[in-house]
């Protein structure tokens, strides 16, 4: 399982400027939507026609669309089916079929936080069904996840805002007939605050973990018998307000041989930084890689050179003081210890509100979907880098 030790180890880094630096990382912009609604909440990748190919997906306010692979002709799933708005969305086969459905989260942030299931209709063309799930106020993030234990994946929920109580981060277990349910849900931790998303550990020895980043800061929810058991990987940010404290986004990956958590602090916040250590625990050393974002709101680890250590995507949504336009950025470490850092921008001005990173064209390589918050739209970013040699 996963150890955890004593307190995380700082370590503040400035990043070398991307004028300094020759462009490492090469990637190709192909706009899939230019204005999906008022806002694209969230992206996912899955094979929906089952050709082998992973198709783009997302969903804005009122909106489920797939984009299919490789002409990237737009499909609506559905449109003013559930309460506006859609937060979150997830690929998971829920009824069996051997075909992938969609979990989507609704009604954000004070309209029941409602959440459903999509099925395909008898076509791809067609509509896809609406069932009820459950409802959960703040419903915020989900992902499909074997977090107890059990035969086939669960879907895990984390809402956003809680009481003085804490949030209830849940575990639904698909019901042997997910079209009449009931879906019961299992709390798997009540004690977190203004947990914005929550990321997954697969163990080869029993269940998956989960990671959560919220006020608290970087958390790991583990199954302990008959229970679940937290435990504090990282205080996040520091502040004397809530929105100043912990962290707010959160993704793991590789360095090397050693493993890495990338994450937005606080929420919404002005800082990407890398945790990096032997393994996810709470001796990991913590890097600032900038910390002049406005609302920054997403974060991915992929190896996008091929050299077998991830660079990070992180992105703002919003317009710095300077005017500088929101946009995407590419961190690269280049040193193996991780002290030193370069930044690229990918794309700006892009206000971007999610992304997705998966091999999308089969070459081999890592590639980018990325939506957009103020600029409404859906983009994938091909990557064209050349492949590096491993670091000694």
């Amino acid at each position: 399982m996963y150890r955890i030790a004593c307190s995380v180890v700082p370590f503040a880094l400035l990043v070398i400027s991307a004028s300094a630096v020759e462009p490492a990382l090469k990637l190709e912009k192909v706009v899939l939507d230019g204005e999906i609604g008022k806002v694209c909440y969230a992206v996912t990748a899955a094979d929906v026609n089952g050709d082998g190919r992973l198709d783009a997906v997302a969903i804005s306010e009122r909106e489920a669309f797939w984009y299919r692979n490789p002409d990237w002709k737009k499909f609506t799933m559905i449109s003013d089916a559930v309460p506006t708005d859609h937060v979150c969305i997830a690929a998971g086969d829920i009824d069996g079929d051997q075909k992938v459905d969609f979990a989507i989260g609704a009604g954000w942030p004070k309209n029941g936080g409602s959440i459903h299931w999509l099925r395909r209709g008898e076509t791809l063309d067609d509509p896809w069904e609406v069932h009820s799930i459950s409802a959960e106020p703040w419903t915020h993030r989900m992902r499909f996840a074997n977090v107890l234990g059990r035969s086939i994946d669960q879907l895990v929920v984390s809402p956003l805002n809680g009481t003085d109580l804490g949030i209830r981060l849940l575990a639904f277990p698909i019901p042997d007939d997910p079209l009449a349910g009931p879906w019961k849900p299992v709390v798997i931790d009540g004690s977190l605050n203004r947990a914005h998303n929550h990321w997954h550990l697969s163990s080869e020895d029993g269940p998956s973990s989960t990671i959560v980043a919220s006020q608290e800061g970087i958390s790991l929810v583990e199954k302990e018998n008959d229970g679940f058991a937290l435990s504090r990987l990282a205080a996040g940010s520091e502040g004397e307000k809530p929105t100043e404290l912990g962290s707010g986004e959160v993704k793991t990956g590789k360095f090397g041989a050693k493993q890495m958590m990338a994450a937005i602090e606080p929420m919404h916040g002005n800082q990407v930084v890398v945790y990096i250590g032997d393994a996810i625990d709470s001796n990991m050393q913590r890097i600032t890689l900038d910390d002049t974002m406005v609302q920054g709101h997403a974060i991915w680890c992929a190896d996008l050179d091929g050299d077998g250590w991830d660079e990070v995507v992180a992105a703002h949504r919003e317009p710095k003081a300077n005017g500088e336009p929101p946009g995407i950025y590419l961190y690269r470490a280049e040193d193996k210890s991780g002290k030193t850092w370069n930044r690229q921008l990918l794309d700006a001005p892009m206000a971007c509100e999610d992304v997705w990173c998966a091999d999308f064209n089969g070459d081999g390589k890592i590639d980018i979907l990325a939506g957009g918050r103020a600029t409404h739209d859906v983009n994938l970013y091909l990557n064209d880098s050349a492949t590096t040699a491993a670091r000694p």
